[in-house]
């Protein structure tokens, strides 16, 4: 009896994750814009999708937005997971851990609206129209909220590395920057790129701190939704987040089959 109703529980779960994901998708594929009757399968809303230049420029923003952010989180965030790394005085440590994951613990609407004061602070200080620097100050936002997930995914694969393999590579005559990208990269980068494709996913689907941050000429797809829902959400959105969840499933599955496969290699070349 337990181990059935621990499998009627599981599905349960899933079903209520996924099953409003896939009613979304089946709508998507509707020939009305009814969201209570499926008149038949059409791609009329994919069409109006691709003719809508607002929504495409909401998409483009969002995804200059988000690959930006995700790869400078990356890059920041792998050195300084690097840097924890070595830090040998353990209160130190602590606290910098502690401080790098107040970002993440940190209520989303708390984050976005002190970041909001600080940028507008910032713009009255240097003399500047808000709207001028909405792109910088909403970059810099994401990549604050992201760099804790990335220096989360990134760090316990240098704790498992351990120093032997840069010391050896420091035995055989490379300097420590060629150590770490020759040796140490190459070995933690599916840490790397989970916490990339994490930031990405993150900084793709923000709306309460890009709702503080953001400025009027610059609007992300979060953004572009939410004032439809002061109206109506018209169909054409149906089309264009099942498409989202598409590209982020094929991304995330690209992700873990990467990390799968360098855990494949390591612990053959292990056993070898």
């Amino acid at each position: 009896m337990k181990k059935y109703a621990w499998r009627i529980y599981l599905c349960l779960i899933f079903a209520v994750l996924y099953i409003p994901i896939l009613t979304l998708i089946l709508f998507s594929f509707n020939e009305t814009a009814s969201t209570a009757k499926f008149a038949g399968f059409s791609l009329h809303w994919y069409k109006e999708l691709f003719s809508s230049p607002e929504t495409f420029t909401a998409l483009r923003n969002t995804l200059i937005l988000a690959v930006l952010s995700s790869l400078i989180s990356t890059v920041i965030g792998t050195a300084a997971a690097e840097g924890i790394y070595k830090m040998k005085n353990k209160l130190a440590k602590s606290a910098v851990m502690s401080v790098t994951n107040i970002p993440m613990m940190n209520p989303e609407i708390v984050t976005g609206f002190s970041m909001m004061l600080l940028f507008v602070a910032v713009a009255g200080i240097l003399r500047m129209e808000y709207e001028s620097i909405g792109f910088a100050a909403m970059l810099i936002a994401h990549v604050t909220f992201c760099l804790p997930y990335v220096i989360l995914s990134v760090l316990p694969r240098i704790n498992e590395l351990g120093d032997s393999l840069s010391e050896a590579a420091l035995d055989l005559g490379c300097t420590p920057v060629q150590a770490f990208f020759k040796v140490k990269l190459p070995n933690i980068m599916p840490g790397v790129i989970s916490g990339m494709a994490m930031a990405f996913t993150l900084s793709l689907d923000d709306f309460v701190i890009s709702y503080f941050v953001g400025s009027s000429n610059f609007q992300t797809l979060p953004l572009l939704i939410y004032s439809m829902t002061k109206k109506k959400v018209t169909p054409d959105m149906y089309a264009l987040s099942t498409l989202i969840v598409v590209a982020v499933f094929v991304l995330l599955l690209f992700s873990n089959m990467k990390k799968s496969k360098g855990e494949t290699k390591k612990v053959g070349g292990g056993k070898k």
